[in-house]
């Protein structure tokens, strides 16, 4: 063997006593050992890495989903008032995770996953809230229309009813009409003490008023009263007393002459007369005669004296 060989053996040689050996060996093995910590270290660091990164990005997703959550709740509408109390919790709730969330600088894996949970859980309640006012909502919208259609049937028959009482109005004011009594041919005069027609005022003793009461088929048979106002021409009331009054419309009138007929729905002729004995002298001029019956004006005239 020559001198190159045998420095070859001493260059890989472990050492030249057992102990030199063992020592070398050693070293080497925690050499090996430092590489593969160091190895696995990085290898962790890079690992943890991603999960915080997968952490935080499972925390940002968590918190957009509470954010639309929020928003959700906004859009939630009614008109129930204990459901909108509930509703205003429900919110609260979510917000209040969504803060407790917003302060977690570095989230676990079992923080994660309990607010997975009750991310879940508040989502549950909020579609439960979501099929409550949509039902509501659909229900009012229906009422609503229910109440709209009432509405315009209530307006229509109140239209309708409007309607009737004016017809049946008309046709009463009609029937009415039909029924009053009329006057034919009225006339007054004055006449003496001999029952003569006179001009001159100075010698009329009595006015007389005639006129017949017109056939009528619809008017009220019987007794009827007739009343007669004769106006003079200074606008005075010829009166006997005045506790001669009757009912026209909603007053009580004072009359000059009354007198009673029975009538049977055919023409009848009256005669009513105004006695000027113990009265005032009768004054020249124009004097206005009005007939009454049945709370009715059936008729007017005029009539002049002369001086």
């Amino acid at each position: 063997m020559g001198d190159s060989e045998m420095n070859t053996k001493k260059k890989f040689s472990l050492g030249s006593t057992d102990k030199e050996r063992r020592n070398n060996l050693i070293v080497i093995f925690l050499a090996v050992i430092l590489i593969v910590v160091v190895v696995l270290f990085v290898m962790q660091r890079g690992e943890h890495k991603q999960i915080v990164q997968a952490l935080n990005a499972e925390k940002n997703s968590i918190e957009q989903e509470l954010t639309q959550m929020i928003e959700s709740y906004d859009s939630l509408k009614t008109d129930n008032d204990t459901v909108n109390s509930q509703l205003f919790v429900a919110q609260t709730k979510v917000k209040d995770l969504m803060l407790e969330i917003g302060q977690v600088k570095k989230a676990s894996y079992a923080q994660i996953e309990q607010y997975r949970e009750e991310v879940g859980s508040l989502r549950r309640i909020m579609r439960n809230y979501i099929v409550q006012v949509d039902s509501l909502n659909r229900r009012n919208q229906q009422l609503m229309e229910e109440n709209a259609q009432v509405k315009q049937e209530y307006a229509q028959i109140e239209s309708q009813k409007a309607q009737l009482e004016k017809d049946k109005e008309r046709l009463s004011q009609r029937v009415e009409k039909a029924a009053t009594l009329e006057t034919q041919g009225l006339s007054a005069f004055g006449i003496n003490s001999r029952g003569n027609e006179v001009n001159n005022s100075s010698k009329a003793e009595k006015i007389q008023v005639n006129f017949t009461l017109a056939k009528n088929i619809t008017a009220q048979r019987g007794a009827k009263n007739i009343y007669v106002r004769i106006q003079r021409p200074d606008q005075i009331l010829l009166l006997k007393s005045s506790n001669d009054l009757f009912r026209f419309e909603d007053l009580r009138i004072p009359y000059s002459a009354m007198r009673e007929v029975t009538y049977e729905g055919n023409d009848l002729p009256v005669n009513i007369f105004w006695d000027n004995a113990g009265e005032p002298p009768l004054i020249p001029g124009e004097y206005t005669i009005d007939i009454f019956a049945d709370g009715n004006n059936i008729g007017t005239t005029t009539f002049s004296f002369k001086k």
